[in-house]
């Protein structure tokens, strides 16, 4: 059986010369386009920030759009004998998903506990939407002037991908840090329904019964005021999302472009003492301190480091909150601190806010300390070992959310523990944070297991109380690493240069640096000048020369044996 040929499309009455008619259509390619990528950007960072694995998430709105892409383009087939009238209707659709699309996750995340299933429901409905625009604009191009298929195909597909280059690169450095994902999300709807809603109402409008007009005049008319009333809505939105998930104590929440740090609980860290409620630092929703948990987490980081030999030149990466630079300046002998951030905004509300200073102590206006904010840590490093005469670091400590937070699996891998190897002193100590050892094992084991790899001695020690931590010590290879255990340095199966030197024993942890400050191990109810309980600090903080023995044998006792490394081409987190 023989297919008839299609029938050529009647060329459109158009208030315009064809040239320009025909411009107009690959504008509106080109703005569509731009808006599509951005739905699915927003997708993908919202969906990222709130669940966290950002390869799974990634991995998961891209394939499912691309099949509902393909969907899209088949049910559009239908609607080509309507083409003008179809595309206006999309569009609208498409503005109205799209464009409330980020608030609806929000909104699920915060008051249903979780976002997975409408990240999906999104994905298809917009990659359908997406996948419809193709074959009615290809008809509606047709229209205003007849000419090969092929020749068709190359210009809209030439409009499309620059209009994706362009929405590609608005979104991380116009929509993020001037709107924010909600407010973005909404304006980008804004666009993309009137530039669909206008080609097709004035230069189609020869196509459209009087009665249709006016429909799809009113549709656009709604979906519009919808998504610009949401967007003045969006302050008022987000606060109620934020009590929702952190609780009615929210006192502060800055955002500097997809990142956000919060306050919650009272100012005074002490109060939780009193029966209020503790001061909580989140950053992008993890907790990163809280002061119920005194000095504990702050001190165990890094204590052993700090204590085990010299301590002139020291360089914390991340550490926003101020705790661990806190407790690096209590030891005598600190002659320069550099804390390497990546968020601004976090270390300005450390370096502000009266709840963080107390709990820091005003760690930030000390004069012996540099903030470097807003690089990449990984290429900071790099930068550094190319310096010719740049002085080591005799102390580096790494206190980053643990590698479960994919962003910062890079941070954890054998190639950036290389680059810390190299800005190191010849007997310089690197204090890391690993994530919980007890819930996650495996995560924890593998970054020492890469520690070793990148020809580091290793130490490992484990913390549960109050809470989980975990965390490694390690030194340059072969220079008598510390022991927590009193045994030799290095662990067993060490890496290249791994377990060769013998170690010298920590003898103590304080979490006010009573290894250097005479007369540290203050009596419960002192308090220092900044008006801090000093004896919970040291009742939670401070651990002993037998407490520092049991967290190294505990680690040891649970050792993971056999784990390969994580490097930047084989991510194991």
């Amino acid at each position: 059986m023989i297919d008839r040929p299609l029938v050529q499309p009647q060329e459109a009455r158009l208030p315009v010369p064809a040239g320009v008619g025909r411009g107009l259509v690959l504008a509106s390619v080109f703005v569509c386009a731009a808006c599509g990528l951005v739905y699915e950007l927003e997708l993908v960072a919202l969906a990222s920030y709130l669940t966290g694995d950002s390869v799974t998430q990634a991995s998961v709105v891209l394939s499912v759009m691309v099949f509902a892409m393909g969907i899209g383009s088949l049910l559009a087939k239908r609607l080509r004998c309507r083409a003008a009238t179809g595309f206006a209707a999309v569009e609208a659709m498409l503005a109205l998903v799209g464009g409330g699309s980020a608030i609806a996750l929000y909104a699920g995340f915060a008051w249903l506990g979780g976002a997975r299933i409408a990240l999906i429901g999104f994905s298809l409905v917009i990659g359908a939407l997406i996948g419809a625009e193709m074959p009615l604009l290809m008809t509606l191009i047709q229209r205003i002037r007849h000419q090969d298929a092929g020749g068709a195909v190359a210009d809209l597909f030439a409009a499309d991908y620059v209009g994706a280059l362009v929405g590609g690169l608005t979104f991380p450095f116009l929509l993020l840090p001037f709107f924010g994902q909600l407010t973005g999300a909404l304006l980008t709807g804004v666009v993309n329904a009137t530039a669909g809603g206008v080609v097709v109402l004035w230069l189609f409008r020869g196509d459209m019964t009087t009665r249709t007009r006016w429909v799809l005049f009113t549709v656009n008319g709604v979906v519009v005021l919808l998504l610009a009333v949401g967007s003045v809505f969006v302050p008022s939105f987000e606060r109620a999302a934020r009590h929702a998930v952190y609780g009615h104590e929210v006192r502060v929440a800055v955002r500097s472009g997809a990142q956000e740090a919060v306050l919650t609980g009272d100012p005074d860290p002490r109060a939780y003492l009193r029966g209020g409620q503790p001061l909580r630092f989140f950053l992008d929703g993890r907790l990163r301190a809280c002061s119920a948990d005194g000095d504990r987490y702050p001190a165990s980081l890094t204590g052993p480091a700090m204590s085990g030999g010299p301590h002139d030149r020291v360089l914390i990466l991340g550490g926003a909150d101020g705790q661990a630079l806190r407790e690096v300046l209590a030891h005598t002998g600190v002659r320069e601190v550099t804390v390497l951030e990546h968020d601004a905004a976090a270390v300005e509300l450390a370096r502000t806010d009266p709840g963080l200073r107390r709990l820091n102590r005003d760690a930030y206006r000390d004069p012996r300390v540099r903030v470097e904010t807003g690089g990449d840590a990984f290429d900071w490093l790099r930068r550094r070992t190319r310096e010719t005469g740049a002085a080591p670091y005799d102390v580096v400590v790494s206190d980053l959310p643990d590698p479960a937070a994919q962003e910062f699996a890079k941070l954890y891998s054998q190639e950036f523990y290389g680059l810390v190897d190299r800005v190191l002193a010849r007997d310089g100590r690197f204090a890391v944070h690993a994530g919980p050892a007890a819930a996650r094992p495996r995560t924890y084991w593998t970054v020492e297991a890469t520690l070793r790899r990148a020809g580091l001695d290793t130490s490992p020690y484990v913390v549960r109380s109050p809470r989980d931590w975990g965390f490694v010590l390690a030194s340059r290879g072969g220079t008598g690493g510390p022991s927590l255990t009193g045994s030799q340095g290095g662990s067993p199966g060490g890496g290249q240069r791994g377990g060769q030197g013998g170690g010298q024993e920590l003898t103590s942890l304080s979490g006010t640096g009573s290894a250097d400050v005479p007369g540290a191990a203050e009596a419960p109810g002192a308090q220092d000048a900044s008006g801090i309980h000093q004896g919970v600090g040291q009742a939670l903080g401070g651990l002993t020369r037998h407490q520092l023995r049991v967290a190294g044998l505990r680690a040891e006792r649970d050792r993971m044996t056999g784990l390969p490394p994580s490097t930047l081409t084989h991510p194991r987190y």
